[in-house]
Formats: structure tokens, C-alpha cells, sequence
């Protein structure tokens, strides 16, 4: 699997900028191999060590066997694929036609055969990196909408490498494997828990908070008197429902305060 060739526009997510705009952290250049693609190779190469039995386990995801997170990995990668489509040729092709047949699809997907289930993920990921290496260089600024039927927000295509990197970073900690947040990069890290904590904080369901993320303080929600403390991999780890914080401090002393949905 490829990602964007040396001619294309790199993507915030694969290159070493930094949008002083948004505070999003960038990714380092990689020598020629793209963060999704080392990722893929990851979340994949942890597939395919599972056998047909380790499939049908829960994961971290409720109600979701391993097999339903590894169809929807699939599905996403098509989405995604959907969505360069449309940059490409300026047709709106949403992700899903619908969230029920979202839905319908995860679980279809997940009733297969185990080969069938490693060979669609594979596919899919080849079908995504094609569509990234061919989509033309003026394509990666116009603008397409994300989520079921095109309900979802609005982003330009080159940010399309960004949700497909959170997918599979989030995801392969939900397969149970033994990859953990601890095994996200730094920089991915940075770039996600900035976007956490500030789509946390256009949210009026989550708790007011005080949180010292590797000594840096940071305000989430109003009010509240609780802090909780930790590295920057284990509070991502926590806000985003990948974690249940065993490696997080909290004071006044107790248990972690209960979080909302992540997304």
C-alpha cells in the first residue's frame, strides 16, 4: 500500500507543518512512508495474528465483537474513498447513503468468514490508497461533508488522511491486540488530544474538570472542583473511551468522573 506520491500536496497529517490556526499538531516526515499507511500495516498485521475464534471476542467497542471493529475499519476505508471521489470529480458521493445502512453493513461484514473478513480489510485498504495516489493535486482544497448520507461536517479532501489515521489509530486499540495509547506517536497524540479537548469543550454534556496533561494544565467544562493528572497518551487514552484511566491521578481522591461519548 501507497499514500500520497512525492507530486501530490502533503496533507497536514503527513507532513511536519504546524496550522497555527487550529493548534493542530502535524505529523514528522516519515521517509517516504505515510503515517496511514504504517498504520494500516499495523492494525492489519495484528488481524491477521488473530485466529477465527479471537474474531468473534468482544472489543472495547460495546456490542461490537473484534470482527464488527475490523468491518467497520473496512467500510470506513470505503467511506473515505467515497469522499476523495467526490474531490476528485466534484459529484457529492457521501460516505454511507444512510446511517442504517451503515450499520447494516458493519454487521453483514462481520458475519463472515474470517478469511473473508482479512481479505475485505486488505482490499478496502488497497481501493483507499488508490484513490489518494490518483486524486489530482488541485482536488486535495475542495471542500466535501463527512458522515451518513453527507450530514456531517464540512472539510476539505486533504484532511481525509487525518480521519482515516484516527480510525485506525483509535480502532486498533479497540481490537484488544495489545497495542495501547502508549503505542500512539507523540505527535499523533498532540494533534488528537488538541482536537479532543476542544470539541469537548464545544459540548455542554462534559463535566467541569481540571486536567494536568504532562504538567500542563488545561480547563474542561464549567465548574467543578476534580483534577485528574497524567501523561498525554493515558488522558487521550481516557477521553476518548480507549482507556479506563488506571494510569491517571485524581484529586480530591476517587473515581474518575464519567465521561460522555467521545463522537
Amino acid at each position: 500500500m501507497q499514500d500520497l506520491p512525492p507530486s501530490q500536496p502533503a496533507d497536514p497529517s503527513d507532513s511536519v507543518a504546524d496550522d497555527a490556526a487550529t493548534g493542530e499538531v502535524a505529523a514528522p516526515d516519515t521517509a517516504g512512508v505515510g503515517p496511514v499507511t504504517a498504520a494500516t500495516d499495523r492494525l492489519v498485521g495484528s488481524v491477521e495474528r488473530l485466529d477465527p475464534a479471537a474474531l468473534r471476542e468482544p472489543s472495547l467497542c460495546t456490542g461490537w465483537t473484534r470482527a464488527h471493529v475490523v468491518s467497520h475499519v473496512a467500510r470506513n476505508a470505503d467511506g473515505l474513498t467515497n469522499l476523495l471521489t467526490w474531490a476528485g470529480t466534484g459529484v457529492e458521493t457521501p460516505m454511507y447513503s444512510s446511517a442504517d445502512a451503515r450499520e447494516a453493513d458493519i454487521a453483514a461484514g462481520a458475519a463472515r468468514d474470517a478469511g473473508v473478513i482479512l481479505d475485505d480489510l486488505h482490499a478496502s485498504a488497497r481501493r483507499f490508497s488508490a484513490a489518494v495516489a490518483s486524486l489530482p493535486d488541485e482536488a486535495w482544497e475542495r471542500q466535501v461533508r463527512m458522515g451518513a448520507a453527507a450530514a456531517g461536517a464540512t472539510i476539505p479532501a486533504r484532511r481525509i488522511l487525518w480521519q482515516r489515521l484516527k480510525e485506525l489509530e483509535l480502532h486498533h486499540v479497540d481490537l484488544v491486540t495489545g497495542y495501547t495509547p502508549a503505542d500512539w506517536a507523540p505527535w499523533f497524540v498532540d494533534r488528537a488530544l488538541a482536537e479532543t479537548l476542544r470539541m469537548f469543550g464545544r459540548r455542554d454534556d462534559v463535566p467541569g474538570l481540571n486536567l494536568v496533561v504532562d504538567g500542563t494544565a488545561e480547563r474542561l467544562g464549567p465548574g467543578g472542583e476534580t483534577t485528574v493528572s497524567g501523561s498525554a497518551p493515558a488522558m487521550l487514552g481516557w477521553l476518548t473511551g480507549r482507556s479506563v484511566g488506571d494510569d491517571l491521578a485524581v484529586e480530591p481522591a476517587g473515581p474518575l468522573p464519567a465521561l460522555p461519548a467521545w463522537a
